[in-house]
């Protein structure tokens, strides 16, 4: 039973992420109604959910992230207002579903730079 139980928690602790899983370069693009965006995420290595994004031709420090298991979500302010990322992330891709300042919704999937 004891056995049961540490291979449970085991397997537990193999699925959930933490903000320092995620460190390094990540990069993809969206469709927005002004055609292809290409985005990069700069994620560092610590404890909380911190660095840059860049989509297009706006930069930001990330905002409010959190992690929880495989989702993830953070902002980014910029002069239009704030723009929100939520999704998943499973080995070294990340989907997101992104809200722009206007409200407009846009999937983005990034993938993690070797």
């Amino acid at each position: 039973m004891k056995f049961l139980m540490i291979l449970a928690l085991m397997a537990m602790a193999a699925v959930s992420l933490s903000a320092a899983d995620l460190a390094g370069t990540w990069k993809g693009s969206m469709e927005t109604q002004m055609g292809a965006s290409e985005v990069v995420l700069t994620i560092q290595p610590g404890a909380g959910l911190a660095g840059r994004v860049r989509a297009g031709e706006f930069e930001a420090a990330i905002e409010k992230g959190r992690v929880d298991g495989d989702k993830i979500a953070f902002e980014m302010n910029i002069e239009h207002g704030k723009v929100r990322y939520e999704g998943t992330v499973a080995g070294d891709e990340m989907k997101l579903n992104v809200t722009g300042t206007q409200g407009d919704k846009y999937v983005l999937v990034c993938k993690r730079q070797k």
